[in-house]
């Protein structure tokens, strides 16, 4: 009667090497899901990063994790096949073919996320535009001290309008940049427009109101104003690439599913594997 420690000492043993595979092939599954987890935790702080170093790092680190799983699902295909765990063949072919279509989704995701156009958009308007309406605001309060009394509120009048067109356009920028539907940010674009030839409009009537007293302090509101404009066509044009909203639009919608359906998949296959037992036999 042979001995358990002789049976699995007897050179090329079958038994032994099919016990070598099933730990393999158990360690192997356990490492698909870290690695897949991994993946996605990293995909979720690339899309919530607020700096483009930050989400670049982390859409790195999900491709490297995907990376790593690919090699293991690989690895460990070739094992199942070695030991004919047709079940087991199945719950990967089953995870394969969800997680085919959770990285395209993740590369779509990514490639959205670390450009960040929202975020670039949003300090823009946070910046540079708010510096060019409060320069704009500036130049227009000293208008009114320009001016003969007589003209004074007419003056006072004109620049109010004006300086409440430039913070119009300040306020609907924001809205536009966290906006996901076209037809909006359209309208918020016309409304942009409408507060810029109002704004314009405004000071060609102060023009003859404030003649050369104002004329230096007309000339910076008029630049203030042409900054605000040529910032907020870049705005505009951050906005409508949208890739902060759509990226985590996709983020929590569709890839969300089928990362629960890859997550199930992976959930079926570890119960399948760690339901074999090896039995030596005496």
């Amino acid at each position: 009667m042979l001995t358990l420690s002789a049976t699995l000492s007897c050179s090329g043993s079958k038994p032994t090497l099919v016990l070598t595979d099933q730990v393999e092939a158990r360690r192997l599954g356990a490492d698909i899901r870290v690695q897949f987890t991994m993946a996605a935790d990293a995909a979720n702080r690339a899309v919530m990063a607020d700096t483009d170093e930050t989400s670049k790092s982390a859409a790195e680190e999900a491709v490297k994790a995907r990376e790593q799983l690919e090699h293991d699902v690989a690895a460990l295909e070739s094992i199942l096949k070695g030991l004919g765990y047709s079940n087991d063949i199945s719950n990967l072919d089953a995870f394969k073919t969800q997680f085919a279509e959770y990285k395209k989704l993740d590369d779509e995701t990514l490639n959205l996320a670390v450009e960040n156009t929202n975020l670039k958009a949003q300090r823009l308007s946070f910046t540079t535009a708010q510096t060019a309406v409060d320069d704009f605001r500036k130049a227009l309060d000293t208008l009114p001290g320009q001016a003969r009394p007589q003209d004074r509120p007419r003056v006072e009048a004109l620049s109010g309008r004006a300086q409440t067109a430039a913070l119009t356009i300040l306020v609907v920028q924001a809205r536009h940049i966290a906006e996901s539907d076209d037809q909006a940010m359209t309208k918020m674009e016309d409304q942009m427009a409408r507060s810029d030839q109002d704004a314009r409009r405004a000071l060609a009537d102060l023009q003859p109101l404030v003649g050369n007293n104002g004329a230096a302090a007309l000339s910076d509101a008029n630049a203030a104003l042409n900054q605000l404009k040529t910032v907020n066509d870049e705005i505009i044009r951050l906005s409508r690439r949208n890739t902060n909203v759509r990226s985590l639009a996709l983020a929590l919608g569709q890839k969300h599913s089928v990362r629960a359906k890859c997550e199930a998949a992976l959930q079926a296959l570890g119960d399948g594997l760690a339901r074999h037992e090896f039995k030596a036999t005496r």
